[in-house]
């Protein structure tokens, strides 16, 4: 999957005005137990790793300059940042057990190239939908219908009760919104009566008395979801939410519940398939 990715963003960009065949990149170590900071001269929109052995976060919701490299022992491999001017900086990644540096301020002049203008999103769409939160009129449906026909995965993210499976097939970004591809089988012999899914932030509160409180995340568009299962049928569907991030103490929870009965799945997701989807 990692290899597929890198090669997709590759085919969108391009530097121009320079011989990319004949830049020598830069290589930066980094290890599991310390971060190594990059802090780029304009803000980051975009960071690709080419090895799940790499992990660079940076915040998503608000851009910013910094960004935060950890690996594990791996194979080299290597790492791409887009700003949200358009500059393209690319460096080779490798772990290292022992670091002697841990910050990077990048110059200007490291960029490869920018990228191309006359870039095109490689699937077209036509027509409009209303999200229900205002925002300017997006084709979700047609973007959702083509996530269900490709059928690519994220993990194994499953839960199951009494014969009904809940899974998250994929959680997708594209054009500031995560596409959550869901997925329910009935191996019950009763038909399930949807009522609703909801997803929603997990953080637990400090203090002498932890509690845990949830944020529920309202979507901007469902598509194809179903309102019964029959016994040994599988559906898929899709949820749209804006664009978030979570931190390491939190969790993203999905709830399904049954209308008149009590087969209620809970499903937990690590902040790892939100923070790095595809």
């Amino acid at each position: 999957m990692y290899a597929s990715v890198w090669m997709m963003v590759l085919s969108c960009y391009s530097a121009r005005g320079q011989n990319q065949n004949a830049i020598q990149l830069d290589t930066i170590y980094a290890n599991d137990y310390t971060n190594v900071a990059l802090f780029f001269p304009e803000s980051i929109r975009q960071g690709i790793v080419g090895s799940k052995d790499f992990v660079f976060s940076f915040n998503r919701d608000e851009a910013q300059h910094l960004g935060l490299l950890q690996a594990k022992p791996g194979r080299p491999s290597n790492l791409l940042v887009i700003s949200t001017t358009g500059s393209v900086f690319s460096y080779l990644v490798m772990y290292k057990e022992s670091i002697n540096r841990y910050t990077y301020f990048v110059d200007p002049q490291e960029r490869i190239g920018t990228e191309t203008s006359n870039y095109s999103n490689p699937i077209h769409f036509s027509g409009e939908v209303k999200t229900s939160s205002g925002t300017p009129p997006f084709p979700y449906d047609r973007y959702c219908e083509y996530l269900i026909q490709k059928k690519q995965k994220i993990g194994r993210l499953k839960t199951r009760n009494q014969g009904i499976i809940l899974s998250v097939e994929n959680i997708v970004f594209h054009k500031d919104a995560l596409y959550f591809v869901m997925e329910i089988e009935n191996r019950s012999g009763l038909d399930y009566d949807f009522n609703y899914m909801s997803l929603s932030n997990q953080t637990r509160l400090k203090g002498k008395r932890k509690s845990m409180q949830k944020l529920p995340k309202e979507p901007l568009f469902t598509h194809q979801v179903p309102k019964k299962i029959i016994p040994g049928e599988v559906k898929r569907f899709v949820y749209v939410v804006p664009k978030f991030s979570l931190s390491r103490d939190r969790r993203l929870i999905v709830d399904l519940v049954e209308a008149q009965g009590e087969r209620v799945l809970k499903l937990k997701i690590n902040p790892k398939y939100i923070n790095y989807p595809n």
